[in-house]
């Protein structure tokens, strides 16, 4: 990309400095933890964006296994953390501002959750709010091999405009490293919202 095309693009990602712009992202318990903590601090990039984050009680085990982290190591990556049970919170309304909607990872059991509205947590919630406002939702869905179940699911809410995008490996872009590998699953999370990550290597533009 054209020096001068990636700085208006993180210019306008960037956004008014008197009204910043909110993403929610939520973390569930499915493999893949690292990619939510990744995300948080790429964020951190984007200092005119916050980040209002979802930690179930699954991704807090999983982060314990995975990264070695407690929710609140995580927690000081967002500009503001919720309870999963508390359905009452900002995201669980259509007038909280927001600019869409991340979860990651995302367990076949949340993708469930969301594809037939049972929203009994904040996770649930958010995402059926985040639909029903007609928001960018992604869903980094984790599972492998996937049952008709989880297919019917997914395509149910691909048919709704969710972005369906499974953290699968590619290597064009020559990875040597799991971080590698992570910023370019990264890369096209945040591309949904125009956010341009250094480092995030897209077809064509490899040396």
């Amino acid at each position: 990309m054209p020096e001068a095309q990636h700085k208006l693009r993180r210019s306008l990602a960037l956004g008014p400095t008197n009204n910043p712009k909110r993403l929610i992202v939520a973390m569930t318990g499915a493999s893949g933890a690292l990619l939510g903590v990744e995300l948080l601090k790429e964020m951190k990039n984007f200092p005119r964006w916050e980040t209002h984050l979802v930690i179930s009680k699954g991704a807090e085990h999983t982060l314990a296994l995975e990264c070695n982290l407690t929710r609140n190591d995580v927690s000081s990556l967002a500009t503001q953390t919720y309870n999963a049970a508390d359905i009452g919170a900002g995201p669980a309304s259509g007038t909280f501002r927001a600019e869409g909607m991340v979860v990651i990872p995302c367990s076949m059991k949340t993708t469930a959750g969301i594809a037939n509205g049972f929203a009994d947590n904040l996770i649930l919630r958010a995402a059926d709010v985040t639909i029903k406002q007609r928001r960018p939702l992604v869903l980094v869905a984790r599972e492998a091999p996937l049952s008709p179940i989880h297919l019917q699911n997914m395509l149910s809410l691909a048919r709704l405009g969710v972005t369906i995008l499974p953290p699968v490996l590619t290597f064009y872009h020559g990875p040597s490293t799991i971080d590698d590998m992570v910023k370019l699953i990264l890369g096209k999370v945040l591309d949904v919202f125009n956010l341009e990550i250094p480092g995030f290597k897209r077809w064509g533009e490899l040396e």
